[in-house]
């Protein structure tokens, strides 16, 4: 117990802090908890006038910073320059990466505040939005920034809620955008995941924002306790923190599967019964349902299970159900059911069952649910609100549900540390397992939480100790300039001051530094290179010039070389072009070499010919130009029977004696090879030779050794170049992808040629999607214009929507207008791209027809059921999420059409009757009004 003199001492502590940061103290009086040190720190920079970026893990509690920034404002700025009146009125907008997450802290912020304070704007709603607080999604802020809206006018904070997000390789150049564009009065409080440079980061915020305090914390309010479960045995990753730290694996664990991969190999892991006899292990993990029963027996419900696959994850969810599991009481499921009831009043009953909803609601019944992108919007807010609330257990999900959405847990398990990203599979990062695991342990609910990794055959625990040690990841820049920003930045700034504009970028700064680390290598190469060539020095005469010679010959006879392989190809391509049935020709060398009987020319068609014989050895099959070394030279003729089946071993059998029975040698008289004498012959290279042997340093008996330290110094040479051109290029990069940006846009009209921005280019300006350009060339051409509202939906779908995988054959389109729209669409794309790639640029990614149709029927009026089921899957029909998702865009962009100056009237009217058209059934369905 302290004395009466260290409590006196604590409390005056206590009032010079009150008295020092009044508004802080007002703050920390209402949270009901304590702050802990970092979030004191960022909030006593924030009172002081300073930005401020927090870096902290997952679950520590950074958003009571930006709550802080909306408590300063709310409570007002000073009051006017004469000392009397109210204070002035300040306003804090809170953007966050995801509509989600967006939802989540407006109602948060209004259960705080009151509903007439705070209010929300996102591609789907719009609620209050001249409030002084306002919750939004990054994009709209940068659309406000670029449109000068009035909204901006008393904007004196913004947080930016998971910043980290500036990585994003779709989105993340949004971020830096609105970070550079934010005028000077406005402080920035960015909150970010815990990341290895947040000085470099900060260090680009002092540049381009001002004075800009830094706050780590690498404390876990709720320590995290790492296991692996092995079979039906569940160990500790580490002994203890000190071995954690140190990446030391428990050694129980090491052991134990080093002798269950032991055993595998030997065969004991294989089961009976079908497929036992096949070679190689065999491994059969836990099975899901008695994963969530173990999490239930040992209280660390509720849980997350990442599962990176929507099926598996629905799959979990059935598995569970067949085994049995019941989770909840009849208290809860009575709860289950009325909140369930509650929220899916606005769906159609037909669209219900096309959805599942009944299978769905028995999960959430007994407290098990999935949760990924592919379901609808409206199912996905109602478990993570039963799952927030405690009523749904365990939760089957996508790594989507790690991206800010407040949905804690006493437990994270994870099924395997690969995922499917799009376009490959690949190992997690040190990063992403930190943000999955980071959802285990609920502050002020949970002493500790715990992550789970399910063991396999290829999971090394050396590498989960890895992955779980390795505390943070770099930022990296994901930004690039886009036709939609120059010409927002030429419109608002001119065209020099916009290049300028772009080189304070992150991903500038950044490539900047990059070069001072490529510079200094260049220096030291160059350093090594006078060394080698002291080395070379020789003194019968010029070493280098002589081994300049020698590098000569070497090219020449790899020239020569590669010429005499092309002729050869060419020789042999050309003699298989011209055989005939019948032809018997020697194949000189490969597996097939001897003699072979033509059957199919092959000639006609594209590509290479390959010819289709059979060989005296009864092999019939194809040969390529490959097989032949000298081109194929017609030995002798046979007659091959009219409908000869080489499939037939009789048929073979008996054409194959007539080969044999030409009486031609097998092999012939030599083995076709190469003429030696050819690369002799060369002219050049007699008289590279001659000149080699009457140089002086031709005669040094050292000659060898001087030969070595020139090649070195030559080797090195060539990668100092490139290090040199790496620099080059990095080197103002961005600022000439945005000329090359500009000259494009002038050369189109977008743009005049003294730099000012045209009708063209102001329409050009308010287009936000990724093909701003082909949607711009769309509008100006007239190519929309004549369409129904439903023809309209479908033919703007195709610059939105993109398949999750590549389909081969190409998506069907509805007759009629809608194929003719869609056919000058990509026409113009076509155009565009080739501009982009003659100036070097990156391509406007290609139309993809694949929603035309689900898109059509929705906005005809067609069932839900009908609409899924047309659209274009690998795997069947479209799911509910992916729809609605990619209806939501299809929206978005109509209604930016039917708000555009440079569309006609005829296609602004279609747009909004589109626009009604689409938003019925599941569409209508807003989470957060």
């Amino acid at each position: 117990m302290s004395s009466p003199a260290e409590r006196y001492a604590a409390a005056r502590r206590r009032a010079a802090q009150a008295s020092a940061f009044p508004a802080l103290h007002e703050f920390a009086q209402e949270l009901g908890f304590g702050l802990d040190d970092f979030q004191r720190e960022a909030c006593e920079a924030l009172e002081r006038g300073s930005g401020v970026l927090v870096c902290a893990p997952t679950g520590a509690g950074k958003t009571v910073v930006g709550e802080f920034a909306v408590h300063l404002a709310l409570r007002g700025g000073p009051t006017a320059a004469d000392g009397g009146g109210p204070p002035m009125r300040r306003k804090c907008f809170y953007t966050t990466p995801i509509k989600a997450l967006s939802n989540q802290k407006y109602h948060d912020l209004v259960d705080r505040y009151g509903a007439e304070q705070v209010g929300l704007l996102t591609g789907d709603n719009a609620i209050n939005g001249d409030a002084p607080v306002v919750v939004m999604t990054t994009e709209v802020l940068r659309n406000m920034l670029y449109a000068g809206s009035a909204t901006l006018e008393g904007l004196a904070y913004v947080v930016m809620d998971e910043v980290h997000y500036l990585a994003d390789r779709f989105r993340g150049g949004v971020w830096e955008e609105v970070i550079i564009h934010l005028p000077a009065s406005v402080t920035l409080v960015s909150l970010s995941a815990t990341v290895s440079n947040a000085e470099e980061f900060a260090d680009w915020l002092v540049t381009v924002r001002g004075e800009t305090a830094v706050v780590v914390s690498e404390h876990r309010p709720v320590p995290l306790w790492q296991h692996m479960l092995v079979g039906k045995r569940m160990f500790d990753l580490f002994h203890d923190a000190d071995a954690a730290r140190k990446h030391d694996v428990h050694p129980e664990l090491l052991r134990y599967t080093r002798d269950t991969m032991r055993r595998l190999e030997l065969g004991e892991g294989r089961s009976a019964g079908p497929g036992a006899g096949r070679r190689g292990p065999r491994w059969r993990g836990p099975m899901r349902p008695d994963i969530v029963d173990r999490l239930d027996r040992e209280g660390l419900l509720p849980a997350i299970l990442f599962i990176f696959s929507r099926a598996g994850c629905d799959a979990a969810v059935q598995q569970c159900l067949a085994a049995g599991l019941r989770l909840t009481t009849p208290e809860e499921r009575a709860e289950i059911r009325r909140v369930v009831e509650s929220r899916v009043t606005a769906i159609p009953g037909e669209d219900l069952s096309v959805l599942g909803y009944w299978e769905w609601l028995d999960g959430l019944e007994r407290g098990l649910a999935a949760h990924h992108a592919g379901m609808l919007p409206a199912f996905k807010e109602v478990v993570e609100e039963l799952f927030v609330r405690g009523l749904v257990k365990a939760v089957f999900a996508t790594e989507t549900l790690a991206l800010g959405i407040n949905m804690p847990a006493r437990c994270v398990v994870l099924e395997r540390l690969v995922k499917f990203n799009g376009e490959a599979h690949v190992d997690l990062t040190p990063g992403e397992y930190t943000q999955l695991t980071g959802r285990a342990g609920r502050r002020g609910i949970d002493v500790e939480g715990h992550a789970v990794v399910v063991w396999s055959p290829e999971t090394d625990p050396r590498h989960v100790a890895g992955l779980a040690s390795t505390r943070t990841y770099p930022l990296r820049s994901s930004f690039r300039p886009s036709y939609n920003m120059a010409v927002n930045l030429v419109g608002s700034v001119g065209a020099e001051p916009a290049r300028a504009l772009l080189e304070s970028s992150f991903a500038q700064f950044q490539a900047d530094r990059s070069v001072v680390g490529l510079a200094r290598q260049v220096q030291r190469n160059t350093e090594m290179i006078e060394a080698y060539g002291a080395e070379a020095a020789c003194h019968h005469g010029d070493f280098d010039e002589y081994f300049a010679m020698r590098v000569a010959i070497a090219d020449r006879e790899r020239a020569l070389a590669r010429q005499g392989q092309t002729q050869r190809k060419a020789a042999a391509i050309a003699s298989l072009e011209r055989l005939r049935v019948g032809d018997v020709i020697r194949v000189p060398s490969g597996r097939r070499a001897g003699l072979a009987v033509v059957l199919d020319p092959a000639t006609g068609g594209f590509g290479e010919p390959r010819p289709l014989v059979l060989t005296q050895d009864r092999w019939a099959g194809r040969v390529s130009p490959g097989d032949f070394t000298t081109p194929a030279e017609v030995l002798a003729r046979i007659r091959v029977p009219k409908h000869f089946n080489h499939r037939s071993p009789a048929a073979r059998r008996d054409l194959a004696a007539a080969v044999s029975g030409t009486g031609l040698d097998r092999h012939g008289g030599r083995r076709g090879g190469r003429s030696k004498q050819a690369v002799g012959e060369d002219h050049r290279l007699s008289q590279l030779r001659a000149e080699l042997r009457r140089h002086p340093c031709h005669a040094c008996p050292d000659r060898e050794e001087h030969a070595r330290w020139a090649e070195r110094s030559r080797r090195l040479e060539r990668d100092t170049e490139e290090l040199r051109q790496r620099v080059a290029g990095r080197t103002g990069s961005l600022a000439r992808t945005f000329d090359r940006i500009v000259a494009l846009l002038t050369a189109r009209g977008y743009l005049s040629a003294d730099g000012e921005v045209t009708d063209a280019g102001r329409m050009l300006g308010r287009i936000w999607t990724e093909a701003d350009l082909l949607v711009a060339e769309c509008l100006r051409r007239k190519v929309w214009d004549g369409l129904s509202p439903a023809e309209l939906a479908a033919a703007v779908s195709v610059v939105v929507f993109e398949a999750r995988r590549d389909v081969d054959e190409r998506a069907s389109l509805p007759r009629g207008p809608v194929a003719d729209a869609v056919d000058e669409t990509l026409k113009l794309w076509s155009d565009i791209e080739a501009d982009e790639a003659a100036r070097g640029l990156a391509v406007t990614r290609e139309p993809d027809l694949g929603f035309a149709w689900p898109i059509y029927r929705w906005a005809r009026g067609e069932a839900l059921a009908k609409v899924l089921a047309s659209g274009q899957q690998i795997d069947g029909e479209m799911p509910a999420g992916d729809f609605v998702r990619w209806a939501r865009q299809v929206v978005d962009l109509l209604g930016q059409l039917a708000d555009s100056g440079g569309a006609s009237t005829e296609v602004r009217a279609t747009a909004r009757q589109a626009i009604a058209a689409v938003k019925r059934g599941v569409l209508a369905y807003h989470g957060a009004a």
